[in-house]
């Protein structure tokens, strides 16, 4: 119920989550009463002229196109300058390389495997007849499911427990389509809860940040609200956030008391799309016609994304750094998540940061 909407917690693991469209009124204070890790952010190791050196990684949605991502990361370790990322944001694609970006170039390997290996067939049952006459979705999105579970089991959920306990973040956006409002939750904190129900948490929510609606069924999840369980219902976080860095107007400086001097803040923004629009005559059919126009609303909203974090990095005197997939990247797709096409993608992405990729520095041109 509306009245309720606010005081929505997941059963037993309260304080994980947020909206993503409103700034807590002191965001700084919870992770500084749930870490011991955040006060030694002033001691870490990478410093330049005295000042300690934060990293942040935000991982746009894309579909298949995620496998630029994925390419630019492992090429990224290939060339030996990839940094550690104090905070790692990702939305829908972006979700499912967050965890291993997090982590670091020790998984490379699967990052690489998630995004080569998998082809359509491997991450969708097509029920279309069932999606078309009262069903939620066209595919039933069980092998997804089934492959998250595979690449994040208990190993991997203890690694981010260990590292967020360290003072480091790892937060993924969801769509609540109920309230039709961004969601982001801190992976870490449910990471670090450590049963078996958060590890199923962890899944829904990398499962729900994925599930691109129409296509996959939204996921449901549990809460309690007013001593009564509900259901909330979950999509992927694109419709509301296509890229993001933290919620909207919270100052990164509001961070700045975990240091003993001003941190350097770099912003790496990986946008898993061409930054800007690419001509192609429509064709005059209503599938055609309804696919480019959300493909264009998809394009300006993550646009104006991009300028949103742009203004929070100029705020805060950060580096901003902006990557995208060349416009020159032509390579044809067949089908939703075409095999080829994201080896492709990957291979290219993978040999343009080995040789030092060219970030887009200033305000993003598109």
């Amino acid at each position: 119920p509306l009245a309720l909407v606010d005081k929505a917690d997941v059963a037993g693991l309260d304080g994980i989550r947020g909206w993503g469209d409103v700034a807590p009124r002191d965001a700084a204070a919870i992770p500084h009463a749930r870490l011991p890790g955040m006060g030694r952010f002033a001691v870490a190791p990478t410093r330049e002229s005295g000042r300690p050196i934060v990293n942040m990684l935000a991982l746009s949605g894309g579909g298949a196109d995620g496998a630029f991502g994925a390419g630019l990361l492992v090429g990224w370790s290939d060339a030996g300058t990839r940094p550690r990322f104090e905070v790692v944001t990702g939305v829908s694609a972006g979700a499912l390389i967050a965890p291993f970006a997090f982590l670091g170039r020790e998984h490379d390997r699967q990052l690489r495997e998630m995004f080569t290996l998998y082809a359509t067939e491997d991450l969708l049952r097509k029920q279309v007849v069932t999606g078309l006459f009262g069903g939620t979705a066209l595919a039933d999105s069980a092998p997804l499911a089934e492959l998250i579970a595979k690449y994040v089991d208990q190993r991997m959920f203890r690694a981010i427990a260990r590292e967020y306990r360290q003072g480091r973040m790892l937060l993924i956006g969801t769509t609540n389509l109920d309230a039709q409002r961004p969601v982001i939750w801190n992976m870490g904190e449910i990471a670090a809860r450590g049963t078996p129900e958060a590890l199923a948490l962890f899944h829904k929510v990398v499962l729900a940040s994925a599930s691109i609606p129409g296509v996959f069924p939204p996921v449901h999840i549990e809460v309690v609200a007013g001593g009564h369980r509900f259901e909330e219902m979950h999509v992927d976080g694109g419709p509301t956030r296509q890229v993001f860095l933290v919620p909207t107007q919270l100052p990164l400086t509001d961070f700045d008391r975990f240091y003993e001097a001003p941190p350097l803040r770099r912003i790496y923004v990986i946008r898993n799309a061409k930054l800007g629009p690419a001509y192609e005559p429509a064709k005059a059919t209503t599938i055609a016609i309804g696919g480019r126009t959300l493909s264009t609303l998809i394009l300006n909203q993550s646009q104006g994304d991009l300028a949103r974090i742009y203004q929070t990095a100029s705020r805060a005197n950060a580096e901003f750094n902006l990557a995208g997939i060349p416009p020159d990247f032509n390579e044809p797709s067949k089908e939703a998540f075409d095999r080829d096409y994201m080896q492709a993608l990957f291979q290219r992405a993978r040999a343009l940061a080995r040789s030092g990729y060219p970030w887009q520095k200033g305000a993003p041109k598109f």
